[in-house]
């Protein structure tokens, strides 16, 4: 998987003690991101997914996974499998996408759909400048939601987490 960076201890990209990946490929290319750098899909650093796997799971600490970009969806696959990892030692798991829930469950690919269905919670929709704000928790603009997705996964409408 193509990686741009790895971050143990986010306090920033969900609750608790996070490990963060940001995987590097993003097709969105939203004006203002935080991370452009990770935009382009031939950059970064190529790295399994054992060797992240070995990564988040070094700290006892940690609480949760983060998927984080570049676009996560974009690496469904390799995502799909890390976060697998992840719930395998009880480990949480959220994501943050430009696409919203709605068009990753319509729309999105088989492997897209498969991760969508392994996370916990997703943070959807791409960062839009003008409704930039530092006064939400775990996401950068106001059109952005905090989605929990398995309970929008069983009642077909989406459940908006109040955080």
């Amino acid at each position: 998987m193509r990686i741009f960076g790895l971050q143990q201890d986010s306090i920033v990209d969900g609750p608790g003690f996070r490990f963060a990946c940001f995987v590097q490929g993003c097709p969105h290319g939203c004006p203002g991101c935080h991370n452009p750098d990770s935009h382009d899909p031939a950059g970064g650093q190529e790295m399994s997914v054992e060797e992240v796997a070995r990564q988040l799971l070094k700290n006892p600490l940690t609480d949760g996974l983060t998927l984080s970009g570049g676009e996560p969806f974009a690496q469904a696959e390799d995502c799909l499998a890390l976060a697998k990892i992840a719930h395998g030692h009880g480990l949480n798991v959220w994501s943050y996408s430009g696409w919203t829930f709605e068009y990753l469950r319509d729309q999105g690919t088989p492997e897209q759909k498969a991760l969508l269905a392994e996370l916990d919670v997703l943070v959807d929709g791409p960062f839009l400048l003008s409704e930039r704000t530092l006064a939400l928790p775990w996401r950068g603009s106001r059109n952005q939601r905090v989605v929990d997705v398995r309970r929008s996964l069983e009642t077909g409408t989406v459940a908006v987490r109040p955080d």
